[in-house]
């Protein structure tokens, strides 16, 4: 039994460049091996894994000699490969193993859904060159409102590296429950992470920092950021349970299951407020081998204007003094920021001043717009899961925008990337966020890697439909949107 013929450019996203072969096509035998330079062995023998699962064939790994190359070198850039498949062979070529890495992602889409074991298969023949269109390419995951395990965050990073994904963004602390151990802090975790936090009390649960850092080392080796995130000043609720002391007049106050938002706040002109930001970011950085730190920022509504900059312009600079670039959302841009600070755009409105003024100023900027990349909002009225108060977004909607049209003074030239949050007000399990995700996060992963003339709608609803076998093989349980006409079996 033989796979169908992937065409070359058959892969999400799609790449900057492809030039189809047909006379090169590569038949992958009993006797392929994969060779590579020493320092891309790894790269190697997770290409030979895929291949092995793919075809049964044993697929052994050597310095020299294999018809499948992985060679260093090359290009210039962090993220750029090419890949030639040609009849005598298969080269994937990059200057960095994040480069190759990328290039696998690629070849990994060419191959037949995974654990076949078919026997022979074809690839493609020709080229492909590809490069990303913005360097910050992400997603978020809600820990606070419902807590996912090292485990299941693990499973989620494995999903959305084949997509060129390379952020992932926690959201550790919200006014339901606090996520991550912060030594000299205990009770953040042992009264706010445990059992009965979270949205109904579902989600508790939190990261020691031994499994922070094992699920950060675990991030590295696929070429992932983490992005951690504590909200501050508002939805803190769940740190004043913990210590009371934080509250502005030092009640004990009571713990929060609901969905609400806007009421907590901590008090931006005592003294201890600050001690204990400044604890918190410092711990944080020092686990945190990325270069973010997201200090959230968004949605104080009890927070007077006065006290939200006073509190911003104490803060913000903390990051940098741990080493780290203070990423928050972009209400934070009413204050003047550091130089590195990244503000994220994550409202609905058509215009924001603030926001235009830093990349004015010469800030980078992440674009998250909710009517467009939150993926906790409802693909239809008749989702079971999400909400819907930025509308309900559906896979077409999610791809037929363009982050440097999104806000006037925010031009391409301003945008470090972009990024898909997933809220977990209600989720509840793995399958639940897999639902939510897929296929509207490919969407957001072309828009922030394929150059914007080659994106198509079309196009990526037909590429998208032929990820179904492959979804169904990795147990992914995806949303059979109605906007695409999906391929059931993988012939």
């Amino acid at each position: 039994m033989r796979a169908t013929l992937r065409r070359l450019g058959d892969v999400i996203p799609l790449p900057v460049s492809v030039r189809p072969d047909p006379a090169a096509n590569f038949l992958v035998s009993p006797t392929v091996a994969v060779s590579a330079d020493p320092a891309a062995a790894d790269i190697a023998e997770q290409l030979a894994k895929l291949l092995r699962r793919a075809t049964g064939f044993p697929v052994p790994v050597t310095e020299a000699g294999g018809s499948i190359k992985i060679l260093l070198g090359g290009y210039d850039k962090n993220e750029a490969y090419r890949v030639d498949i040609a009849a005598e062979g298969v080269t994937l070529r990059a200057a960095t193993e994040q480069g190759l890495f990328n290039g696998l992602q690629t070849l990994r889409q060419l191959l037949p859904a995974e654990g076949r074991g078919i026997g022979e298969i074809t690839l493609p023949g020709g080229t492909i060159e590809d490069e990303p269109r913005f360097p910050y390419r992400g997603t978020m995951l809600d820990l606070a409102r419902h807590f996912f395990t090292p485990d299941e965050i693990k499973s989620y990073l494995d999903t959305i590296v084949q997509f060129k994904i390379n952020h992932l963004h926690l959201h550790l602390s919200d006014d339901q429950g606090w996520r991550l151990e912060i030594p000299g802090w205990p009770r953040l975790t042992e009264v706010s992470g445990g059992e009965g936090t979270g949205v109904d009390g579902t989600g508790g649960g939190f990261l020691t920092t031994a499994e922070y850092a094992d699920l950060v080392a675990y991030a590295e080796r696929r070429f992932v950021t983490i992005v951690p995130e504590i909200d501050l000043p508002g939805h803190v609720n769940a740190a004043q349970v913990a210590y009371p002391e934080l509250a502005r007049d030092g009640e004990q106050l009571a713990p929060r299951t609901d969905a609400e938002v806007g009421y907590s706040s901590l008090d931006a002109n005592r003294e201890e407020t600050y001690a204990f930001v400044e604890d918190v970011i410092r711990e944080v950085a020092a686990l945190t081998p990325g270069p973010f730190l997201h200090i959230g920022g968004d949605e104080a509504f009890s927070t007077p204007p006065e006290d939200y900059r006073t509190f911003l312009t104490r803060v913000l600079p903390l990051p940098g003094k741990y080493g780290k670039r203070a990423v928050g959302w972009h209400e934070m841009a009413a204050v003047e920021l550091p130089p590195s600070a990244v503000p994220q755009y994550w409202r609905i409105e058509p215009a924001d001043d603030g926001v235009a003024q830093a990349a004015r100023d010469g800030h980078q900027v992440i674009m998250s717009p909710a009517d467009r990349s939150y993926l906790d909002m409802k693909y239809d009225k008749d989702t079971p899961l999400g909400l819907d108060w930025a509308g309900v977004v559906g896979v077409e909607r999610s791809y037929d925008w363009d982050p440097a049209d999104r806000l006037p003074g925010v031009g391409e030239e301003a945008l470090l990337g972009v990024e898909a949050p997933l809220w977990s007000e209600t989720l509840r399990s793995p399958a639940d966020i897999e639902f939510m995700a897929f296929p509207r996060l490919p969407a957001i992963a072309e828009i922030g890697w394929t150059p914007r003339a080659a994106r198509d709608w079309t196009s990526f609803r037909d590429r998208v439909a032929a990820f179904g076998p492959r979804w169904h093989a990795q147990g992914v349980n995806f949303h059979r949107s109605p906007e695409i006409d999906w391929i059931d079996e993988e012939s």
